[in-house]
């Protein structure tokens, strides 16, 4: 009956798209300057959203809806330069997660101890505070733990076992990868090598303060070009955009007997942006990507204004019966400004995944 009653209300948003009383179906783009949306919904509260830029300084800011499409701004939350703080710029999408009467910032930022002065020294942080509105205040010092390269876009699993997970992205830096893409961009005189970021998984320790085993690799861009997922993955690299190919962004949760991982693939300031999603059977995998990727993506191809869609995260109506994506994008209005985008998503009987998106409304 739950799954009939939430087809329904997707059928419905089909039919009467322009009715401002459904949640998160209208007002695309929302006027919310942020990359990398992440929204929290706190029961018998409110919906918490949170991102990348926004005006915040050294930080984060975030707004407040009762109903997904009006959002009240409420200043910034976490500031780096907190008691604890560690990072001194980049700061890159939090995530937060209420656990325990408390609330969980992850994030990225570049880390200050960089001996070897690298450009990008990237590494992954949690805060802690009262409100989902902060003040956030980091749990250390330092960040969460360094596994030797730079890493961003944290997204954390909690399991009904007691077991926490923590995924990353490696950065593209320093990380050139051989493949017929990059043996295609090299003959072609375009490129000398592409680099590449992947998503990795690791079991995280339940007071955040480091990781239990070895990180393990979950997704990374394909490295035959007949394989279904080259094209879409790599048109950073075949439109001469840029030598590197991205997988970055996850986002997990589980539907069913199934792990939904969502990522996005391409660079992330350029039109081809774009958002696919791989299902394992554990949450470290294996994941295998869908063969109806990419599900969101540009759509001027089509008549439309919207490119550079990606780093989402999901959430769901008030009353829980139906699932929505939240992403960032640029409209041929807003123009380089990344604004939040929000869309109804389903699951059908067959496990597919679709977002109903790009809408511009």
């Amino acid at each position: 009956m739950k799954r009939l009653f939430s087809f329904f209300l997707l059928l419905l948003f089909f039919q009467v798209a322009p009715a401002q009383s459904k949640p998160g179906l209208s007002h695309n783009p929302l006027p919310v300057q942020f990359g990398d949306p992440y929204v929290l919904h706190v029961k018998g509260d409110k919906y918490y959203m949170y991102g990348t830029g926004g005006g915040a300084k050294k930080g984060f800011s975030a707004y407040s809806s009762t109903d997904l499409v009006n959002w009240k701004a409420e200043g910034q939350v976490y500031s780096g330069d907190n008691k604890n703080g560690w990072g001194i710029h980049s700061f890159w999408a939090p995530e937060v997660y209420e656990r325990n009467g408390k609330f969980y910032l992850f994030y990225s930022a570049q880390w200050k101890e960089n001996p070897a002065n690298e450009l990008e020294n990237f590494k992954i942080g949690v805060a802690v505070a009262d409100k989902p509105t902060g003040p956030f205040v980091d749990l250390h010092n330092r960040p969460v733990f360094d596994p030797g390269y730079p890493i961003i876009d944290a997204n954390v699993l909690f399991e009904p076992d007691g077991k926490i997970y923590l995924y990353y992205s490696r950065c593209c830096y320093k990380h050139p990868v051989k493949s017929e893409i990059a043996d295609w961009a090299r003959k072609k005189g375009w490129f000398n090598e592409v680099e590449e970021s992947w998503v990795y998984g690791v079991e995280l320790r339940p007071d955040f303060s480091g990781v239990i085993g070895e990180p393990v690799l979950l997704l990374r861009p394909p490295v035959k070009m007949n394989d279904r997922q080259s094209e879409w993955e790599s048109r950073s690299v075949t439109s001469k955009e840029v030598n590197r190919r991205w997988t970055e962004g996850s986002f997990i949760f589980k539907h069913r007997n199934l792990y939904y991982m969502m990522y996005s693939a391409n660079y992330f300031g350029g039109k081809n942006y774009a958002v696919g999603y791989a299902t394992s059977k554990s949450p470290l995998g294996p994941f295998k990507k869908a063969a109806n990727n990419p599900v969101l993506q540009k759509n001027v191809e089509s008549g439309g204004i919207v490119t550079g869609t990606g780093h989402n995260s999901i959430t769901f109506s008030p009353d829980g019966q139906q699932m929505y994506c939240v992403y960032h994008a640029r409209t041929s209005k807003t123009g380089d400004e990344r604004v939040v985008f929000i869309d109804p998503m389903n699951i059908d009987k067959n496990g597919v995944l679709r977002v109903a998106g790009p809408t511009t409304k």
